[in-house]
């Protein structure tokens, strides 16, 4: 799915919610064990019910591949599903994958070629050709971590240069300004060709950051987890963060797809998700 067709569907749902197929097994409802497939037969119920508000679906592969061969099946199946559906969504594989180059290109031949993926999460911390086998697929999205909304985000994707303080302590000026570690990713991977295919991740949670975000990557879209369960603020990520474009794919998974744990799960998750997209009718009304 390329960019405007990614647009076109969020002007047309008035939403941009992607749902989050965390599909924990030991999770979902226990009357779904019947089933000979479990975690699909939960899947497509959840992707029944929220469709009407969804724009984009997300599963965590590693939720999948802890049950082995099981799990990767299921999440087969859960494609297809996804792939045949009467209206196209977009769909991201949350793996999160980092590895030199020909590694990467098997990743990627997993996700976009295999399964069908829309795009594909990767951390950027091997560089440039980690990620380049990505970035070779036409109208396919590589999703590069930022700024996560994990507590040891802080550990590393917040650290900058020391120099300017040493500097300081000299009594000498400091030049320009020194950026943080997140910043730099940023910057670097909107300089390799095809960035245009580019997303990042940031996460909701990391509200006094959001700003420097969107300036950094002002057209970028970005993949912003941690609204729901994590604690996020849907309203602040919105002000801070939509563009002309909109922007943004906000990420919603415990929340929604366990909002109940008995039978009627698939009815509570379409009220939950029903309940963020009328926010987001309402946030996109200041663009679209």
């Amino acid at each position: 799915m390329n960019r405007n067709h990614l647009i076109e569907k969020i002007k047309k749902r008035r939403s941009f919610l992607c749902v989050g197929l965390d599909s924990d097994p030991a999770k979902i409802p226990a009357f779904l064990h019947e089933y000979s497939d479990p975690v699909f037969e939960f899947n497509k119920r959840i992707i029944d019910a929220t469709l009407p508000y969804a724009v984009a679906y997300k599963p965590n592969i590693a939720f999948y591949e802890s049950s082995g061969s099981k799990g990767w099946i299921s999440l087969e199946k859960t494609m297809q599903y996804l792939q045949q559906l009467p209206e196209k969504v977009f769909t991201i594989a949350d793996a999160k994958r980092g590895d030199i180059g020909n590694s990467a290109a098997h990743y990627a031949r997993a996700f976009f070629d295999h399964l069908g993926f829309d795009a594909v999460t990767v951390s950027p911390y091997m560089g440039q050709d980690s990620i380049a086998p990505f970035l070779n697929y036409e109208d396919k999205w590589t999703i590069i971590l930022a700024l996560t909304s994990n507590q040891g985000s802080e550990d590393f994707q917040v650290l900058q240069p020391q120099l300017p303080t040493l500097l300081d302590k000299l009594g000498m000026k400091s030049c320009g300004y020194w950026k943080k570690l997140y910043e730099l990713v940023i910057d670097k991977a909107l300089s390799w060709q095809k960035s245009e295919n580019v997303m990042f991740v940031v996460g909701a949670t990391q509200s006094e950051m959001l700003a420097t975000i969107r300036d950094a990557a002002p057209d970028s879209f970005l993949l912003v987890p941690g609204v729901g369960a994590q604690g996020g603020d849907l309203k602040n990520v919105a002000e801070k963060l939509l563009n002309k474009d909109c922007g943004l794919l906000v990420n919603a998974s415990r929340s929604i797809i366990f909002a109940s744990h008995k039978e009627d799960f698939a009815d509570a998750a379409a009220v939950e998700a029903k309940k963020i997209t009328t926010q987001m009718d309402q946030l996109l009304k200041n663009i679209f």
